[in-house]
Parts: C-alpha cells; structure tokens; sequence
C-alpha cells in the first residue's frame, strides 16, 4: 500500500477516534444516570470486556461510515459539481436526450501562469456560470459534472439544438472568468447510448476531431448512434486494410517538373463510403491502433512507389508515436530492406505541437531514420514552438510551411515572417514546401520568395491509386 493510503487511513482513524470518545462518554453517562442509580458499578471482567467491545464498535463503525462517505461522495472536490463515478451513474439512471462535452483547451497553460489555486477558484466559478446560464436559456435540469481535469460534462433533456446554442452562447459571453482567459472547445452528442463512458469516449472523439480541422468553425451536433456505427466501421476498416490513398503532386519550382507526391488517406467502410481523417483519427488514437494503421501507410507507399518510375517521391505522415517506438522503426527498416526500395524516395512528415520531454532521445531517432537514406521533413513548420525547437537541435531535408502563411499572402506581417523563413530553409540547405497554393497569383508570389516545391488545386488536382499507376507505371511504354 502507498505510503500516502496508509497516512490517509491513519487521519481517518484518527477521525473517528476523536468521533468515538464523545459519543463512548455519552453513553457511559447515560447508563450511569439511567441504570446504575441505586448500585455500585464495579469494574469486573465481564463490564471490562463490554465496554471494550463498545469503545472498539462504536470507533470503527465511525470509521466505516468515513470511509463509506468518500467512496460514495457525489462531488467533485474542485468544482462541486459531480465527479466522474456519480455523474456516469446519473447517466445510467436518468437517461438524458443530450449529451455534451466542454473542454478547457488551455488549462495546462492556466496553472502554470496563474497557479493551481487560482485555476480550481476559475473552474468552480465556471462550473456555476454555465449552470445559471442554463436556467437562463430554459435550458431543463442540467446535470454538470467534472470528467478528468480539463473536461466538464453537461447532460440535459432538452433539444440538442437549444444546448448548442446554449453552449455557443455560454462561450461567447465568458472568454474570461476570474480575469483570466479561457479557450473552449465543445461538443454535443444526441440519443446516448446505454453505455455512458462509451458515449463520452465519442464525445471526446469529436473534441479531438477539431485538432484535424482548425479551419472548421462550427461545432456540428453528432448522433450517438452514429458515432457508434462510424467506431465500427473504423475498425472494420482497418482490420480489411480498406485505405483509399490520394496522391497530391508537388511541383518543382525551378524545372516545373512533378517529381514527388504528397499521401492523403481515407478509410472505407464496407458500404463504400469514405471516413475522413478528422473522423477516424480520433478513434484509432484513443483505441491505441495508431501503430497498426501506420503500419499499414508505410507498407502500403513502399508497395506502389515499386510500381513507378524511380524518379517519383513520396511524402506520408507517421505519427511522432510510432517513430518513437523502436520496434516499429525496426520492422518498418526490415519491410524497406527486403522490397528492395532505394529509402531516399520516401519522405516522412513529422508534426508536434509540443516538444518531446526526452527531446535528446528523440533527435537520436530522428538520426537513426535518416541514417536508413530516409528523408524527414517538419510539416506546419511556423504554427508551434516545438517546430523551431526541433530545427534548433536537427538537420532536418524538408520543411512545409503552416497553410496560415500561403493564405494570408497579402497580409505583410505574414509575407514578412515567410520571407525569413524561406530565406533561413536555404540557408540551412532545407527543400521548402508552400502547400495550398490554389492560384497563379499565390504561385507566382511564392516563386518570387525563393520557394522550392508547391502544392495545391492551382498546382494539379490529386491523383487516385489507379491514376496514379497508369501514369507511371514502370511497364507503360515510355
């Protein structure tokens, strides 16, 4: 037992000894006023042995009832709103129409600015903010509780309408409680399932989702049961290897030559219908497959870039986890060797919004990839700390500009900082890459920065497996 159970077990004993001894004097007081009036009470053996059971009971049914109190609570200590356990039980039990996650996005950076004291004062005034600004939108019995540290969750009986709108609301009137800050990020669900935690899990999913798609504003309201269907077909999905891989082309600037393709995925279901990745990321991160389904892209890119010409690249996501694992580096090193696949036409894309803790650890990784002939290449370089950090300490081949800069060209602080940027890629004799190019205006402004490669529906429109292979198919008569 930790050390910490054991000192929270002596307080409670403690507790209840101190509990005990006012209601044993009671007692004894009682029985000496009551039924020992008119005789001398002696101390025997048979009365040593009864009050002794009695001082021994009454302590440790004290101690039970404690002990019950806290396992049982219904609070959240923090925000006095329910805790995780009560607040699935109240699911079970009532059955809400709608479901809803809010989550604080940036409560890490909450504690450590303004401390944990003022970050547990913030989320209780929220708590009781999003609660009275329930009552005010009609909104019916509102059961708010806490999930985790970051996540609140709110269940009504009302349309999953008039929550949204609530929660929109709620969000536009409180961007800062107690004065400091607060990111939101929401999400609703309809008809919950009979398993409450799984129905949290999709919520969380959607939550997730929004990471994939920072240019998606709105917050859409999900089915449960539709959620569940699209769980399944994920996993169906991956289980039959059913992938539809898009090949997005990437144009030289200086020979306007296409000599290497950018990898786009989706899943497909067993009705044929394609899963985006915002959909279907979030549910293989949290079921812990992401390993497996890179597994699946890297075997896969090798397969088709044996049936092109030699001179055409490919660029693919891996996820900084799986790089992290050794044995999937391994494995992903043997299947390379053993296709026989020159390792220089494969580019790997890597993006972090944080910093690796063990960042030497992982720079060690990074080498050894690209001591395989691998290139690497850091995607939405410019939109995170961590992707200045990381060309700080490695020599990376590519780099791919954040999409906030090829849109917002005519913007002079963003060309500015893009100049300096594409300005530092060559000097560090880094190939830069301007997605999202979807003119000749934004081509020709880019080419004037000094860019190497773009891409982007002005470039060329993505080509499907089978395009793909008919264009460059090694055994098409040249």
């Amino acid at each position: 037992m930790l050390h910490s159970a054991l000192d929270e077990r002596g307080r409670r004993f403690k507790l209840a000894l101190r509990a005990g001894i006012p209601i044993l004097v009671l007692f004894t007081l009682i029985f000496f006023t009551t039924f020992s009036k008119e005789a001398i009470f002696k101390i025997t053996l048979d009365n040593a042995l009864l009050m002794g059971g009695l001082v021994f009971t009454t302590i440790y049914f004290i101690y039970f009832l404690l002990e019950l109190d806290i396992k049982e609570t219904l609070l959240d200590q923090t925000t006095q709103g329910y805790n995780q356990e009560s607040f699935v039980r109240k699911l079970q039990a009532d059955h809400p129409k709608t479901l809803a996650i809010v989550y604080i996005n940036n409560l890490g950076t909450i504690n450590d600015n303004y401390g944990t004291n003022a970050a547990n004062e913030m989320l209780q005034r929220l708590i009781i903010k999003l609660h009275d600004h329930a009552k005010r939108y009609s909104i019916g019995e509102t059961l708010i509780g806490r999930n985790m540290g970051a996540e609140f969750l709110v269940a009504v009986n009302n349309d999953n309408i008039e929550v949204k709108q609530m929660l929109e609301s709620f969000t536009l009137e409180n961007p800062t409680i107690n004065s400091i800050e607060v990111d939101y990020r929401f999400a609703v669900v309809v008809n919950s399932s009979s398993d409450p935690e799984q129905t949290i899990s999709l919520l969380r999913d959607q939550i997730k989702s929004q990471d994939y798609e920072k240019q998606e504003k709105a917050t859409p309201v999900k089915d449960a049961r539709e959620l569940s269907i699209l769980e399944s077909s994920v996993m169906g999905a991956l289980n039959n290897r059913s992938f539809n891989f898009y090949y997005r082309p990437l144009e030289n600037v200086h020979d306007k030559r296409v000599d290497t393709y950018e990898i786009s995925i989706k899943l497909r279901s067993e009705n044929g219908k394609e899963i985006l990745p915002r959909d279907y990321l979030p549910i293989i991160n949290r079921l812990g497959l992401g390993r497996a389904y890179d597994r699946i892209i890297l075997e896969r890119t090798v397969d088709t870039a044996l049936l092109v010409d030699d001179t055409v690249n490919f660029s693919f996501n891996l996820s900084p986890f799986s790089i992290r694992d050794r044995d999937f580096l391994d494995s992903a090193f043997a299947y390379i060797e053993e296709q026989g696949l020159d390792p220089a036409r494969l580019i790997i894309e890597i993006y972090e919004r944080k910093t690796h803790h063990d960042l030497g650890k992982y720079l060690k990784t990074l080498n050894r990839i690209r001591a395989k002939g691998i290139r690497i290449c850091i995607d939405n370089f410019g939109s995170s700390n961590a992707s200045m950090e990381y060309m700080k300490h490695f020599n990376f081949d590519m780099v791919q500009f954040d999409r906030d800069f090829v849109t917002n060209l005519d913007d002079k602080n963003s060309l500015s900082i893009l100049k300096s940027l594409i300005d530092m890629s060559k000097e560090l004799g880094l190939t830069s890459v301007a997605k999202w190019v979807d003119n000749d205006r934004q081509k020709e402004k880019l080419e004037e920065l000094g860019i190497d490669y773009v891409q982007g529906f002005g470039i060329g429109k993505q080509l499907d497996e089978y395009t793909l292979l008919e264009t460059y198919n090694k055994r098409n008569d040249k």
